[in-house]
């Protein structure tokens, strides 16, 4: 009660507060970057709001789609989008795709009467999406949607346009959750409207979700709210309306046959029974024969033993995931849910060997089902786009192992829309279109090199990504640069305020140069960390950071920034640094001699935020004492060896907007775990004039910057 008294008080200081919105929602966001109690009002200012947007979007009046869902959320606050943030492509796919992808379809986002009675009028999957808050350090909650808004699927239109995103991404097919006990059917009018849909093309299986519904959504799992009738009889009727689907000319097919998934085959009293029973009353219905497949959700049959052709990998269930529950740092600590390395589901082997039958093998994007069971979830950290790409391209090869054609490969996702479970390809407000770019992306290098991964190919030019704050010192900069005898990208990042400048004096020396535009947020290393993301998604392996660093609050700001460029950026030490990353693929960083500082020694206010980094990176707590960063934020770095950092996507909010900070800030932390970064990714760090050797030298007494405690 005391607690939601000060929050009340706090809410009403902050609404009194006599300036204009634009300081008002900077205000908020400094304090969210440092308050856990500040953070927890944003996320619950944003819950309340997206509940209002949720309600709206069942309103008799309200459209199908709320496309400006997005926009509304991130007027709130600056967390909308994160560091890695996907805009949609029209980019294009192989053809055919080499393997067939299938995503899980969750209907549950449209009021049903059942609903209504068990949950309260008007509940939908989004009543659960949007009452999540974070429990845990590095805990993306809640989690809310992008392009596609607060869709109801009441509307035949929204899954129309489902359908066109999943396949311009290369996702084959749906797989929708079939609801069936005893004849009842439930949750079925967004697939009855598909069907009766002849403008939707999509490709489609069922999923029989044969499990009795219970309240396992507020974790009274023994409540039961409609029991299953298994049974011969069950069986025939089962069958005998699901024919309506697998006569549709949409059904998914192996070798000819419509393909039936259930859920749970050890819920049937006969399994084999069943799907002899089935098998032949198809005949007899004119389908034909059907491929018969089950999920490795909770069973672990060998499929012939049962009478069914196919088991479909359902991760994460039934997968031994590394529990971290006792690492991570609680943000609430009556937090009962247990916490895993979504990276082991990744590492996991097939859940079948190749002489158990067929085998669909199963990736997830992600999973937090905080949603579902608030305080009480299962959650998975370490999740992102690209990791999740490697693991689906590893899973694809190993498809066409064992398939002998196109038409048997089949894998299945899980999901495209589970967003109570934190599962789901669709786009979201803070990475965008990152999954599904991710999937594309897949593809595509599956249609490169599909059987064996091609060897990695050493940088063939540098990326050179400069912020350019102060645009009267790009000269001293780019004229070194211009001299380069070897390949060289420039990317140029700098603030609305000094967009024409820095144009004009490029336009000048006569440089060919991409210039981005961002908030005067998070100094030059923001800028840089959006980027280098961009780049590593795009192939190229190699940066140079620099900018124009000035360092108003010293005398010596000019030498520092010299001594910086003098090592890296002339163009001998530019060719002689590219030529040893070309020769060398286990080189990760180099930094300018004499600028590779010992953390413990310069850490300065950073402590916590750094430590943070690290448990979020997943690297856990370092040692300060044995550990060193690059002062001066300028060195080259491999793009691979920052995956540690930049799949950590970190918000855009966690980064201050400038005001002349010293020290203390994101920025300031994010520049003392490069470093650490790039050795977690396995990956040498070394000085510009100490290339080959085994460890560079760590600087305790810096010119340029006081010791702690000093």
């Amino acid at each position: 009660m005391e607690k939601n008294l000060l929050i009340r008080w706090l809410r009403a200081t902050y609404a009194r507060l006599p300036i204009d919105a634009a300081r008002r929602a900077r205000v908020k966001r400094w304090l969210a970057a440092r308050s856990r109690l500040a953070r927890s009002l944003v996320l619950a200012a944003q819950q309340d709001a997206a509940h209002e947007l949720e309600q709206a979007a069942h309103a008799p009046s309200a459209p199908p789609i709320v496309d400006d869902a997005t926009r509304v959320l991130s007027r709130l606050h600056a967390s909308g989008r994160g560091v890695g943030y996907v805009a949609q492509s029209p980019a294009g796919l192989p053809a055919p795709a080499p393997v067939r992808l299938v995503a899980f379809y969750l209907p549950q986002f449209h009021p049903t009467a059942e609903n209504d009675a068990w949950w309260g009028a008007g509940f939908t999957e989004w009543t659960l999406v949007a009452r999540a808050l974070p429990k845990v350090e590095g805990q993306t909650q809640p989690k809310l949607p992008g392009a596609l808004g607060f869709y109801d699927l009441r509307q035949p239109e929204v899954l129309r346009a489902q359908a066109q995103l999943a396949r311009t991404y290369g996702v084959h097919g749906f797989c929708f959750y079939f609801y069936w006990f005893g004849g009842r059917r439930l949750l079925e009018q967004p697939l009855l409207d598909f069907l009766a849909d002849a403008g939707n093309d999509m490709p489609f299986c069922l999923c029989w979700a044969n499990e009795p519904w219970s309240r396992r959504w507020d974790g009274r799992d023994d409540d039961v709210l409609i029991a299953q009738q298994h049974g011969a009889e069950d069986d025939v009727a089962f069958i005998d309306y699901a024919a309506r689907y697998l006569r549709d000319a949409r059904a998914i097919k192996v070798d000819g046959k419509p393909v039936l998934v259930i859920y749970r085959p050890s819920l049937l009293p006969d399994p084999k029974a069943t799907a002899a029973r089935w098998r032949a009353r198809c005949r007899e219905l004119g389908i034909g024969e059907i491929h018969l497949a089950f999920t490795l959700a909770f069973d672990s049959f060998v499929p012939r033993d049962i009478g069914f052709d196919a088991a479909i990998e359902f991760p994460p269930n039934n997968v031994v995931a590394r529990d971290i529950t006792a690492q991570v740092q609680r943000l609430d600590p009556n937090f009962a849910g247990r916490v895993h390395d979504w990276r082991s589901l990744a590492a996991a082997p097939p859940m079948l060997p190749d002489d158990a039958g067929t085998l669909h093998r199963g990736v997830c994007p992600a999973w937090d089902n905080e949603a579902r069971r608030a305080g009480r979830g299962r959650v998975f950290l370490h999740a992102a786009p690209r990791r999740y790409r490697d693991w689906l391209v590893a899973a694809m090869r190993d498809t066409l192992r064992r398939c002998a054609d196109r038409e048997s490969t089949l894998l299945f996702i899980n999901a495209w829309n589970e967003w109570s479970e934190g599962a789901y390809l669709e786009p979201d407000a803070r990475l965008g279109y990152a999954y599904l770019e991710a999937t594309r992306a897949a593809l595509q290098a599956i249609a490169a090199s599909p059987r064996v991964a091609a060897p990695p190919r050493p940088p063939q030019r540098a990326c050179v990504v400069l912020h350019a704050f102060y645009p009267e010192l790009l000269d001293e900069i780019l004229l070194p640069l211009r001299a380069w005898s070897v390949p060289c990208r420039l990317l140029v990042s700098t603030v609305a305020a000094s967009e024409s400048a820095v144009r004009e004096r490029i336009t000048a020396l006569g440089m060919a140069a991409e210039i981005h535009v961002f908030e005067n947020r998070g100094r030059d290393v923001l800028p840089f960390l959006q980027l280098a993301s961009r780049l590593l998604d795009e192939g190229e392996g190699l940066v140079l950071k620099l900018h124009t660093k000035r360092s108003l609050h010293r005398g010596d700001g000019e030498t520092w920034r010299r001594d910086l460029l003098d090592k890296l950026a002339v163009p001998a030490e530019a060719q002689r640094i590219l030529q040893t990353f070309q020769a060398q693929p286990a080189l990760g960083m180099v930094v300018p001699d004499g600028h590779w500082l010992s953390l413990r020694a310069y850490w300065g206010a950073n402590a916590g935020n750094v430590q943070s980094l690290c448990r979020r990176m997943g690297i856990g707590e370092i040692d300060p004492g044995t550990a060193a960063f690059p002062a001066g934020s300028m060195f080259y770095v491999r793009l691979e060896a920052l995956r540690p950092l930049l799949d950590t996507s970190l918000e855009l909010f966690e980064f201050e907007s400038e005001a002349g900070q010293q020290d203390g800030t994101m920025a300031h932390a994010v520049e003392r775990v490069l470093g650490l970064c790039v050795q977690a990714a396995g990956m040498r760090v070394t000085t510009s004039t100490a290339l080959d050797a085994a460890a560079p030298v760590v600087v305790r007494d810096y010119p340029f910057a006081a010791r702690d405690g000093e």
